[in-house]
């Protein structure tokens, strides 16, 4: 048995003792054919959680959920045309950063952080602006933990026969997604988010029909680009660089108890940490920064610190990781906020627990009687 402690920062998540054990594997070298089987399988499960069918592929790469946005943003917009990116979050500043670094024109559509997408405004900009030739936007904005309307956004993509681009990374397999349904071409994530696996492996599931089209786009990235990387797997069942090899055991473990969970279970257990956890932090004083006109993620939430002389999130944060329990700061640098997730191995009976802890601790720090 490992020392369990819960994670409640967005990623890497808690993990089970079974994925945990899917590590320790004999020594295989990744250019066997037996490996070769086992990432296809990965593969092929990773489109069916995404909603896709045999028109939708997965690439795989060695890195960060980072890695997977770098890949897509350097290999997916065309030469001379302009990508629309849908900004209310620092996930969605990560992107523009990302294409600014390969001189990529951007247009930028922003709002405040964790405000409302205007659809109107994404309309009215693909309308204006024939150059525009792709939209990336992130699903789950764990910046506040809003869930930006993916579902709209890509209808109103489509109708503009533009190239969608999503940041699913924190929120793949922790709340429904139907790629096909939803109309995106590109989406991605990692194996460390509510799938539930090992960090290690970042991941990019799209449709083979938009895949084709980068063909003809000059390569930005030599390790990330994205067409070679399909290109090789599909021909050689391998991936052009050595990928972490038993972390792709841990995966294939994870993805083995989404199933067994069940989708809905999943998706109902993290709905219910959330709901005992909001409701616990609402008891102790605790405020958050999402008003109640946004889609909650129901993963993450952004919390404002306690307006008392005796609050530190450090000296908080230190004397929970005592007690075995991780939180994390707030993004928004001008903003006193912490931030706590739901995602990975942990049940209500877990967040009951936080809480109580949080109480204690908060006792000790005589900020509560």
């Amino acid at each position: 048995m490992v020392k369990r402690n819960i994670l409640l920062n967005p990623g890497p998540a808690t993990t089970t003792d079974t994925v945990k054990q899917a590590l320790v594997v004999p020594d295989i070298c990744p250019r066997e054919e037996e490996f070769g089987n086992l990432m296809q399988e990965i593969r092929k499960d990773l489109v069916k959680i995404a909603g896709g069918d045999e028109n939708y592929t997965t690439i795989l790469f060695t890195g960060s959920g980072t890695a997977a946005m770098d890949s897509a943003i350097s290999s997916v917009v065309p030469p001379n045309k302009k990508l629309l990116i849908i900004i209310n979050g620092a996930y969605g500043v990560r992107f523009a950063e990302i294409a600014k670094t390969y001189n990529i024109e951007v247009v930028e559509l922003k709002f405040e952080f964790g405000k409302k997408i205007e659809l109107e405004k994404v309309k009215s900009i693909l309308q204006a602006d024939k150059n525009i030739e792709c939209v990336a936007v992130t699903h789950h904005e764990t910046t506040v933990g809003i869930l930006n309307p993916i579902k709209e956004i890509g209808a109103i993509a489509k109708k503009y026969n533009k190239t969608v681009i999503v940041d699913t990374i924190s929120s793949f397999a922790g709340v429904p997604i139907n790629i096909k349904e939803f109309n995106l071409d590109f989406i991605m994530s990692t194996s460390n988010k509510c799938i539930q696996g090992m960090a290690g492996i970042a991941f990019i599931i799209c449709s083979k029909k938009s895949l084709e089209k980068l063909k003809s786009i000059k390569a930005r990235n030599y390790y990330l680009d994205l067409y070679k990387q399909y290109e090789y797997l599909e021909k050689n069942n391998q991936t052009r660089f050595t990928p972490p090899v038993q972390i792709m055991y841990a995966l294939k473990q994870a993805i083995h108890e989404f199933f067994e969970e069940g989708a809905e279970n999943r998706f109902e257990r993290y709905r219910e940490n959330y709901k005992v956890l909001k409701e616990g932090l609402k008891k102790l004083g605790f405020k958050f920064l999402m008003g109640e006109d946004v889609t909650e993620s129901n993963i993450l939430t952004t919390i404002y610190y306690l307006d008392h002389p005796n609050f530190d999130f450090n000296t908080l944060h230190d004397k929970l990781y005592e007690k075995d329990f991780t939180i994390y700061p707030g993004k928004l640098t001008e903003l006193n906020t912490f931030r706590i997730a739901v995602m990975g191995a942990i049940y209500p009976e877990d967040i009951k627990n936080f809480i109580e802890s949080l109480k204690e601790v908060l006792f000790e720090m005589e900020i509560i009687k």
